[in-house]
Order: structure tokens, then sequence, then C-alpha cells
């Protein structure tokens, strides 16, 4: 540790909390356009107009991700945007800092710097105590740069793998089950092949009910997801928390699909989980697989949210999505 340095976080740039404006503050005209408004995790909206120009690092001030690592605690926002206050905006010097930061953070234990009991927050006087440790031979820190670059490019050509063999998957589905569907199907509807499950929030009233280590999902865990599946959940719930919804503790394989605000958010479960009344949660326990529900609601997705309604935001209830109509092949040559 001789060639490395103790370092604090307002060494690698300007923290420019001050320039954060709240969605709340902000005019209801300026709601609807092509500029990304950030929060703690990523992006919660799109503004007509922005704050920001350039590449800044944003780092979660509050909520459960700080615990749960679900979503990151630090990561990049470049070109032009708004940011809420949710999150701490840091303009680093160099791009190196930009890059050192963001991978600093997610192998950070942070427990020792929030605080909160419900929830959790990193106040910027516990940020600037943050000790993070740099060598100081140039160096070392452009060998440094080049493994994180390299690893940013490895990621991102496996995403973009990820997404082709998806988009093979869907084209595949729809020309054998849509386009080229033998008439020799028998009709029916999604409650004949699948069950449908529902959720419920706890009262977060009752710290009794939450902090545990069940994982429990709203469909604000798949708003920035990029997975046919889902490995975790923001928020986690005891058991007392669990015994408060009636659909308990849904098997791994579920396929997920929120029913509101908005419709479609999908993934399959990874991990047993329970979730609140945000989603549809599809149990394949008859006829079909996981993964057939998967593509079936891609597929099918302008018809489940046609079926939905409601005057404050759209929604599917379970009754109109179980009347959904699909047919299947009953016998197997």
């Amino acid at each position: 540790m001789s060639e490395w340095r103790e370092y604090r976080i307002e060494d690698f740039g300007e923290i420019q909390n001050h320039k954060r404006i709240p969605l709340s503050a902000m005019e209801r005209t300026k709601r609807k356009g092509s500029f990304p408004y950030y929060g703690a995790s990523g992006i919660v909206d799109y503004v007509d107009g922005y704050l920001f120009d350039g590449e800044y690092v944003l780092i979660s001030e509050d909520g459960e991700n700080l615990r749960t690592r679900n979503t990151p605690i630090a990561f990049k926002a470049k070109g032009r945007f708004w940011v809420n206050n949710h999150a701490h905006i840091l303009k680093c010097k160099t791009e190196f800092m930009s890059d050192l930061i963001v991978y600093y953070f997610k192998n950070l234990d942070l427990n020792e710097f929030i605080s909160g009991a419900v929830q959790p927050k990193l106040n910027k006087a516990s940020l600037t105590s943050i000790p993070i440790f740099v060598p100081q031979n140039a160096s070392a820190q452009k060998a440094i740069a080049a493994v994180l670059s390299s690893l940013d490019d490895k990621i991102d050509l496996l995403h973009r793998q990820n997404k082709t063999l998806e988009a093979m998957a869907a084209t595949l589905f729809r020309q054998w089950y849509v386009e080229e569907a033998q008439e020799d199907w028998e009709a029916c509807t999604l409650d004949d092949v699948i069950s449908v499950k529902g959720g419920t929030t706890p009262s977060t009233k009752e710290p009794a009910y939450w902090n545990g280590n069940i994982c429990w999902s709203t469909p604000r865990d798949l708003s920035n997801h990029d997975s046919v599946f889902l490995f975790d959940t923001e928020r986690k719930i005891t058991e007392k928390g669990l015994a408060q919804i009636g659909s308990g503790l849904l098997p791994v394989g579920t396929v997920l699909l929120s029913s509101r605000a908005p419709i479609g958010y999908l993934a399959i479960s990874d991990v047993p989980v329970a979730i609140n009344q945000g989603y549809i949660a599809i149990v394949c326990d008859k006829l079909a697989s996981n993964y057939f529900m998967y593509l079936w609601c891609l597929a099918n997705m302008d018809e489940i949210k046609s079926a939905g309604n409601g005057s404050t935001f759209e929604e599917i209830s379970k009754s109109n999505f179980k009347a959904l109509p699909t047919s299947v092949r009953l016998r197997i040559e």
C-alpha cells in the first residue's frame, strides 16, 4: 500500500448538488421531452430542457439500493440532462477519475457511511468522508484505466449479444406460434394454460416487515432492467412482511409482468420473490413454460395493453389478463 495514497472524493472533482432540481419543482409543461431526468439509480423521466451538459458521475444519495446494490450506486451521465435531489452530482477532473469512482463504488461497503433506519441515506458529509485509495504512479493509473475500459467493452459486447439472441428468439416464436399456427390447435384462454397471482405492499409504517432477506419486487426493479432474468430486488422484507402477502413467496421461474404505470415491464425471476400490487405474476404450473409465456407476452404486448383500462393510469387486471385468448397444441406427434 506504500505506493498508494488515500484521497477523498472532492480530490477527484467538484460536487455540484446546488444545481439539482426536484421533479416536483419542475413546471408540468416541461415533463414531456427528450432530455433524460436522472434520479438515484438511473433515468426516471424525460423532460423538456436540460441543466447539465457533458460527462458527470451521479452517486445515490438515498434509496434502498444503497443496501441491496440491485441498482448502481454510482454511474455516468453523459450529454444533456437534468438531475433530481436524490443523486449527488460529481464533475470529475478527468475521464480516468470518472471511471475509477464508478468502479470503486461497485464494490464499496457503504454500511458505515449510510444513515436512516427505514430509508437509507448517504448524505454529502458522509460521501466526502469515504476514503479512496489510488496509486500515485501515473503509469499504474493508466493501466487501471485500460483494464476498466476493456471491461466496459466486454460488458457492452455481452449486452449486445444478449439483445441479438433475445430478438432471434422473439422472431422464431412469432414465426412458429403466430404466423405458422395450425388450424387444429385448440383455442383457449390464458387461464387454461397458466396460473396468475397478484401481490401486496406490507405496511411501510411497520419496521418489523422490512429490511429482511426475502426478495420483494415492484415494477421499479424492472424500469432500467436490461436482462430477461431478475436476479435481485431493491427492497427486502422479513418473514412477518411476507405473511402480509396473500400470494406468498413465488417460485423461481415466475414470469413478472408490470400491470400498471406502465403496463409491459417483463422479466423471469431467478430467485424466489414476493411482489407488490403493480404486477401480474405468471406461474407456469399448467400447460405453458415460463420461456413460452415470456415470449408470448412480448409478441402480444399490444393486446395486453389494449386490455387495460383506468381513468388515472392504464392498468390491466388479473381477470382481464387471464381472459386473453391463446391456443395450444394438445396432441404431440
